[in-house]
């Protein structure tokens, strides 16, 4: 299956927080979206793989995703090294996204920057010809998505662009509360409190998504970084579109 945009998180649940609303806002456009996460957050200090896995699994539709994958890497000791990076390689492979978005390249958790640049490194090289892989036996034609784009997690990064998620703003945070074990739940007061399980943080959350869409005259938006130039064919991006 081809996807048009393939969402990356060192965790289950940093895709959800950081862009899980431009998902959905480009799923209700027509494409076809994934996330892969790159570890079962089995470091966590509450929940387990058991049921972070079954709320990704929620989540996942929620968020209607074509593709949710979880490739088993090591929480909080992957590394960005030729195993790891072609293991990123097969699944750039498989699916052919024309947009990746991925980890912010400097956060508060070590897995995330390194994450991003994993990322980064193994979709350029999955553009190289003479590096061969196979899926199920079957050798892979190269690969390199159009655009890397970064979502903004707990350190803030001025983003270089912004994407209204007005309309599924609510949608968003549903996916969020998903991961019942990991943030407020008034139903599951059970285990140790930490710095994302106080209600304190989704209203963070909430707020950012607020002042951004402040920003450009709407309720509420994510932001992106990205490393390459974005242009575009003409001023008609600009214009707004009246019905």
């Amino acid at each position: 299956m081809k996807l048009d945009i393939l969402a990356f998180g060192s965790h289950p649940d940093d895709v959800e927080l950081g862009c899980s609303g431009t998902l959905l806002v480009e799923k209700s456009n027509g494409k076809k979206t994934g996330i892969i996460d790159l570890t079962r957050g089995e470091l966590g200090t509450r929940g387990s793989v058991e049921t972070r896995t079954k709320e990704a699994a929620a989540s996942a539709n929620i968020l209607q995703l074509d593709v949710r994958e979880n490739l088993g890497m090591a929480d909080g000791f992957f590394r960005n090294d030729e195993e790891h990076q072609r293991q990123i390689i097969k699944v750039l492979r498989r699916y052919q996204p024309e947009i990746i978005l991925c980890n912010a390249p400097v956060d508060r958790h070590p897995d995330h920057g390194r994450a991003s640049q994993l990322i980064v490194e193994a979709a350029f090289l999955s553009g190289l010809a003479k590096i061969e892989t196979t899926d199920n036996n079957i050798p892979q034609a190269k690969w390199r998505p159009a655009y890397i784009f970064h979502y903004i997690q707990d350190t803030y990064i001025k983003p270089d662009f912004l994407i209204n998620v007005s309309s599924v703003i609510d949608k968003k945070i549903e996916s969020i509360k998903a991961f019942g074990t990991q943030f407020y739940n008034p139903e599951n007061t059970g285990g140790p409190q930490t710095y994302i399980s106080s209600p304190d943080f989704l209203d963070g959350i909430i707020h950012r998504n607020q002042m951004w869409g402040k920003m450009i005259g709407v309720a509420h938006a994510e932001g992106f970084i990205s490393a390459k130039m974005i242009g575009f064919e003409n001023f008609n991006a600009f214009i707004k579109k009246t019905t």
